[in-house]
C-alpha cells in the first residue's frame, strides 16, 4: 500500500497540489485506508505533514453500527487538528495551538505526535472551518497536509493548491456495474471545469437546485451555467450526467481530481478486484488504484 501513497503523492505533485483531500462515494469505501497510505508515504520520503478530518475519522468502531473500523497509525512527526476530547493521553501528543473551532466531539486542538499510537482525527465540520485548519497546519511547519474529507465540505479547497482523490467501494452498490455508475458520477460533477470569461454566461448563485435545472432544460438554455464550486451542483448520480449533456455547466472555483480508489470488499458483497478496478479507470479517465490489493490500472 506504500506504493500507492507514493504515486497519490507524486500525481498531486505534478497538478501542482499541497495536499490532498480523500472523499467517497459513501461509508466504507477505504478512505481510512488510503488517508493512512498517504501519511505513511509521506513519513517515509521523511516530509513533515499535517492531518485533519471532516467528521471523525479513526475510531476504534462505527458509532453506527458498532462494526470495527480501520485505524490510523500515527508516528512522531505529524501534526493534527483534532478535537481535545479524542486525543490520546499525554506524552503520546502535545497541544501545540488552541482554535475557536469546534466538532461534536469537543473543541479542535493542533497536537504534534510525539510517540507511534492510534488517533481519532474528529475535525471541523464546516467548509470555512477546513479552510482554517488547512491553513494553521502549514503555519505549523506541515509541509503537506492530508484531508478526509466530505463531499459537501470540500468546496473550502476549490480553486487553490489542493487535490481530490475519490475513493469508490462494495460497500454502498448492488452491483459492480452500479458502483462504477456512481463513482462516474461523482468524478464527472467534482471536475466541472472552470468557467470561460469570454463566454455568455448565466451565474448562479448558491446551490443549482434540480428545479432549476429542469427549467433550465426546458428552456433551452445554451449559456454557461456558472456555479461557485463543484459542490454548488445538487443534482446527483445518473441525473447529474443527464443534466451534463444538456447544459454547459461551468464553475468559478474548480477542483483538481487526481485518481480513483477502490475498495472491491464491503461489508456484506465482494466484486471481482481486477475487473472492477479497470472498469473505474476507464468509466472515470482518471489513475485507478485498489487501495487493498496494492494495484494500479492508468486511465
Amino acid at each position: 500500500m506504500g506504493l500507492i501513497g507514493a504515486e497519490l503523492l507524486s500525481l498531486a505533485r505534478k497538478a501542482g497540489a499541497k495536499s490532498i483531500a480523500v472523499v467517497g462515494t459513501g461509508k466504507n469505501v477505504g478512505k481510512t485506508v488510503v488517508v493512512a497510505t498517504i501519511c505513511d508515504a509521506l513519513r517515509a520520503e521523511g516530509t513533515p505533514y499535517g492531518l485533519t478530518s471532516i467528521g471523525r475519522d479513526g475510531e476504534a468502531v462505527d458509532v453506527a453500527d458498532a462494526l470495527a473500523k480501520p485505524r490510523l497509525l500515527l508516528h512522531p512527526g505529524a501534526v493534527i487538528a483534532t478535537a481535545r476530547g479524542v486525543l490520546p493521553a499525554a506524552p503520546a501528543a502535545q497541544i501545540l495551538d488552541l482554535s475557536a473551532l469546534a466538532s461534536a466531539a469537543g473543541e479542535i486542538v493542533y497536537a504534534g505526535v510525539r510517540q507511534s499510537a492510534f488517533y481519532e482525527i474528529a475535525g471541523p465540520p464546516t467548509a470555512s472551518g477546513i479552510r482554517a485548519s488547512v491553513r494553521r497546519l502549514f503555519e505549523l511547519d506541515a509541509k503537506f497536509v492530508v484531508l478526509d474529507g466530505a463531499v459537501d465540505r470540500i468546496a473550502a479547497l476549490a480553486g487553490e493548491q489542493h487535490a481530490v482523490v475519490v475513493a469508490a467501494g462494495a460497500s454502498n452498490s448492488g452491483t459492480p456495474a452500479e458502483a462504477v455508475a456512481e463513482v462516474r458520477a461523482l468524478v464527472a460533477r467534482l471536475q466541472i471545469p472552470k468557467a470561460d470569461p469570454a463566454a455568455p454566461a448565466l451565474v448562479i448563485d448558491g446551490a443549482l437546485a434540480p428545479s432549476t435545472v429542469a427549467k433550465l432544460i426546458a428552456a433551452g438554455e445554451t449559456r454557461q451555467i456558472v456555479v461557485r464550486d463543484p459542490t454548488q451542483v445538487a443534482v446527483r448520480g445518473k441525473a447529474f450526467l443527464a443534466l451534463s449533456t444538456h447544459l454547459q455547466l461551468r464553475c468559478e472555483r474548480p477542483l483538481v481530481v487526481i485518481a480513483v480508489t477502490v475498495a472491491s470488499i464491503g461489508r456484506d458483497r465482494y466484486f471481482e478486484p481486477r475487473a472492477f478496478l479497470e472498469e473505474v479507470a476507464s468509466a472515470t479517465g482518471l489513475p485507478a488504484f485498489d487501495s487493498y490489493a496494492g494495484k494500479m490500472v492508468a486511465a
